[in-house]
């Protein structure tokens, strides 16, 4: 007696699981249709443009490195966003009687139903079309679109099975803290290479496709152009390699699988030896003594352990770098915008008691005057200008070497230091009037209800820094556009530094009295979440 498939049924998990996930909200309904509606927009979008690239000289190579980069693009999905797809954790399922290869099967079809197998298959039918050429090319793409898909869907749940220990932490959660990063990186790396090939062609992109035409799963749409070719033996290798690499892909799955399901969790299982006394860190002993040293440890701590905190910086260490040098390495940018660097980490000055969220009722009780909430505030910006001065710094050096520009280096680094000093004013300012909550959980940032907190808290303040900054960014223009302005640039760097130490050390006497006056409004604000 054969035994019923598990696949329907698995499939048929998956859409009632999206199905009342929809059901929880309107709002849940609502992001989730917006979504789905862009991404098909923009999937059909791609797949028209592709169909109109056909007969272009070299679009082979450009298909090969797009399918090429969406196959990256799967692998690396589970490990930067692990709560995408709640069918992405097979430890739900370790308690059924289920046999991992029979699982396998049902999860891989399983894993074809949403917007980003409909997506990729949008795009792999654009690309296969571009290329294929004769009807035995176009009898090959089908085949080779069904295992480039697969493929990518493999890959995504071979690297998700393999990693789910990690991916269901919490230290496996801080990874997702790094797609920040890569957002980041690759906006600036799609801007960079569409210019240089708006400006050299498509035939640029050949050395690499010649590479990538054998790597999974982008072999398989290099296979429809070899048959477009006359190069059957070459597609036939480059098929097998697909398939080849589908199968291998499916193994390691499958293998992960059962030794998921048979193993216990170390994460259940006692601890090897006895633990280890924490001792004081190197960085303790470096800092002054008293609440100072105590604060400034702790909000370092913060930026290192937890997760929102993590994030925020990382994106906003990365944007400040990228936009700046990216634009350097272009030759279209300009010393002066280095100052986002001290921008991007300036704005983690805003909402600073927010950031601790409910554990804010403990340094609540340790300020009791005026001058307990001046320490508190001052020991904030000291651990922000730990990190931040010497790398809004280290920005402007290198802008001005890829530039060239060593003249204009005090004026930018003067800029760079008055903007950072007046948005620690702003910011301590703003964080005791206008604080707001940060949910723990999930990837929003303020609160339900409190989001015109965040905009007035933020953005006012940066509108109120940017004005504070007005007498140093004329003096600036000054300099630039004066006879004499070579004398003025080398007093930028000293008036910056200075006018920025004072706007700075203003901001936290006039936000101390308030933040002590303001304990319980900020408080209850700022435990919403």
């Amino acid at each position: 007696m054969s035994t019923p498939s598990i696949t329907p049924v698995v499939v048929r998990l998956k859409l009632s699981l999206l199905r009342n996930g929809l059901r929880q909200s309107g709002g849940r309904r609502a992001a989730y249709v917006a979504s789905a509606a862009v991404a098909l927009l923009f999937a059909v979008l791609q797949l028209a443009g592709l169909v109109a690239l056909r007969g272009t000289a070299h679009v082979e190579a450009l298909v090969v490195l797009l399918v090429a980069v969406l196959g990256l693009g799967w692998a690396v999905m589970p490990l930067f966003f692990p709560g995408g797809d709640e069918t992405l954790d097979p430890t739900r399922l370790v308690m059924l009687p289920l046999r991992p290869r029979p699982l396998v099967r049902a999860l891989l079809a399983a894993s074809l139903v949403g917007i980003g197998p409909l997506f990729t298959l949008c795009l792999l039918t654009g690309s296969v079309v571009a290329v294929a050429r004769g009807a035995a090319a176009s009898a090959v793409g089908v085949v080779a679109v069904a295992l480039a898909l697969l493929v990518c869907v493999a890959f995504a749940r071979a690297v998700a099975a393999a990693n789910v220990r990690l991916l269901t932490s919490r230290k496996g959660r801080d990874l997702a803290v790094l797609s920040g990063l890569v957002v980041a990186i690759g906006a600036q790396v799609v801007n960079f290479g569409a210019q240089r090939l708006g400006s050299s062609g498509l035939a640029q992109l050949d050395p690499a496709a010649d590479v990538l035409r054998w790597v999974p799963p982008a072999s398989a749409v290099g296979a429809v152009h070899a048959v477009g070719e006359g190069a059957y033996g070459t597609a036939a290798a480059q098929l097998a390699l697909s398939a080849l690499a589908l199968a291998v892909l499916v193994g390691v799955w499958s293998r992960h699988l059962t030794r998921l399901m048979t193993s216990p969790d170390g994460s259940t299982l006692p601890a090897a030896g006895a633990a280890r006394e924490r001792t004081s860190t190197g960085l303790s002993r470096l800092l002054p003594g008293g609440r100072t040293g105590a604060v400034v440890e702790r909000s370092l701590r913060y930026v290192w352990r937890d997760p929102k905190t993590k994030a925020a910086w990382v994106t906003s260490l990365a944007i400040g770098l990228l936009v700046p040098v990216f634009n350097a390495w272009q030759g279209t940018g300009s010393v002066y915008l280095s100052c986002f660097a001290a921008g991007m980490l300036g704005i983690q000055m805003y909402n600073q008691f927010g950031q601790d969220t409910s554990a804010f009722w403990m340094v609540a009780t340790t300020i009791s005057s005026t001058r307990d909430a001046y320490v508190e505030l001052r020991a904030r910006a000291l651990a922000l200008l730990v990190i931040t001065l010497p790398y809004a710094a280290l920005v402007t050096v290198v802008t001005a070497a890829l530039l060239g520009d060593w003249a204009r280096l005090p004026e930018a680094l003067g800029l760079s230091f008055a903007l950072l000093g007046a948005m620690l004013a702003t910011g301590a300012w703003t964080s005791a009037r206008f604080p707001y909550s940060i949910p723990q959980e999930g990837y929003k940032n303020v609160a339900p209800g409190q989001t015109g907190l965040a905009w007035i808290s933020v953005f006012g303040g940066m509108i109120a820094a940017a004005l504070l900054c007005a007498p140093v960014i004329a003096l600036a223009v000054w300099a630039s556009v004066s006879a004499d302005g070579e004398g003025w640039s080398r007093v930028l760097l000293p008036v910056g530094t200075a006018y920025g130490a004072v706007l700075a050390g203003l901001g936290l006497r006039f936000a101390a009295p308030r933040t002590a006056r303001r304990l319980p409004e900020i408080l209850t604000a700022v435990s919403k979440g």
